[in-house]
């Protein structure tokens, strides 16, 4: 193998400008597989960090309440004529049991049982549609860290204590220590102190929520001992569809999962992740014909001193690996100097660019693209070495 690479490494220092140019061309291809991917990748999690951010991964409910449709009487037909039935509020059946057992399952993160319903939250004269949301602290802070969204006060339900959103409190003039009260229907109705206000950053969750404990919801929405929800995060989001669906299977209740309830985002997210391997694809076919151009030109230029090489013993087999060992060191040296490129467009992005979002860098990331560029630049290497290969020694010689 010395020889080869002896002789590729002459070939590729004779030819020093072709080899410079095709190797800033396969470092500006791999550059721009690196630095778009790693920004698309950053694009993408920070679009689900911010979606995913306000709201659990599965929400495992009561199953559809059904019209009972009796069977007619024997030699009778029976017409229907029925709209789907109207759903009320209801607490998941046994749901201690089945938080306990979600909490078993593998590849789940966190279970947190709450109970939301409708209210309406007065102030003087003003008065709002909220969404009254009981939550077990401890648990619930695991799926959403309300806590780190306080921007005024302090995050304390129970005792009269209340949660509420800033685009509530701007809507009823409220401030931390003001008295807000809770009306749930049929006389159901309470005073609450407002200890804190957050800021999910989601409008209409600002203007709605309204977080409680268990128990206080429970007797405004008239559902002592109830949970109508239960809240899942998962440790990996994208299992959330598979997971839900034997969370259903094993319970027999109806689990939603994000990917479900986001047809849109999921949608995005494909059209992003296809957007770049089909730009990688294109990019490794352009490095790939430079390649070959390069080298195929490298074979026309180099015919005398192939003849020569062939009569003094070079076998086909060894010429053969000159030209891939060529390819090869093309791609492994522009894929190298394109991934440090790429790491510095990454690292000035985060550092001058719009603080919309942080690009993190897969450290796996530069190393899969130079194994791609250097395969591609073998494989971009085959034809020129066959052809190489392939010289009959005298014609090759006596070339001009």
């Amino acid at each position: 193998m010395w020889i080869e690479w002896t002789i590729a490494t002459r070939f590729l220092r004779e030819g020093r400008v072709q080899s410079t140019l095709i190797l800033v061309g396969i470092a500006v291809g791999v550059a721009v597989i690196v630095f778009l991917t790693a920004l698309i990748t950053g694009l993408q999690g920070n679009i689900i960090k911010r979606t995913l951010g306000t709201q659990a991964h599965i929400k495992v409910l009561p199953p559809d309440e059904r019209n009972h449709v009796f069977a007619p009487a024997a030699g009778s037909a029976q017409l229907l004529l029925e709209s789907k039935r109207a759903q009320r509020l209801r607490s998941i059946n046994n749901w201690q049991q089945v938080r306990d057992v979600l909490d078993t399952l593998p590849r789940v993160a966190a279970v947190s049982p709450l109970i939301s319903g409708p209210a309406f939250a007065r102030r003087g004269e003003a008065l709002q549609s909220v969404a009254l949301v009981g939550i077990d602290a401890p648990r619930y802070q695991r799926i959403i860290p309300i806590q780190d969204d306080i921007i005024a006060g302090v995050f304390r339900i129970g005792a009269g204590d209340a949660v509420i959103g800033k685009q509530l409190a701007s809507d009823l003039g409220m401030r931390v220590g003001d008295k807000l009260r809770l009306d749930g229907g049929q006389g159901r109705e309470s005073v609450v102190n407002v200890a804190g206000i957050f800021e999910l950053g989601v409008r209409e969750l600002d203007a709605r929520y309204v977080y409680l404990d268990m128990k206080q919801a429970q007797s405004l929405l008239n559902l002592p001992g109830a949970a109508t929800i239960i809240d899942v995060t998962v440790d990996e989001i994208f299992d959330a569809q598979a997971i839900a669906a034997h969370i259903a299977r094993l319970t027999g209740l109806k689990a939603e999962s994000w990917m479900e309830t986001n047809a849109q985002l999921m949608n995005a997210l494909r059209s992003q992740s296809l957007s770049t391997r089909m730009i990688s694809v294109f990019v490794a076919l352009s490095v790939a014909l430079g390649i070959a151009s390069v080298l195929s030109v490298s074979v026309v230029q180099r015919t005398r001193e192939i003849g020569i090489l062939r009569a003094m013993g070079t076998t086909r087999q060894q010429m053969l690996r000159v030209f891939l060992v060529q390819g090869a060191l093309f791609g492994l040296s522009g894929s190298l100097l394109g991934g440090l490129a790429g790491y510095g467009l990454v690292g000035a992005f985060n550092t001058f660019g719009p603080r919309l979002f942080y690009i993190p860098v897969d450290p796996w990331l530069p190393v899969a693209a130079m194994g791609l560029a250097t395969v591609t630049g073998i494989l971009a290497a085959a034809v020129p070495a066959r052809r190489a290969a392939a010289l009959d020694p005298v014609e090759a010689i006596r070339h001009v």
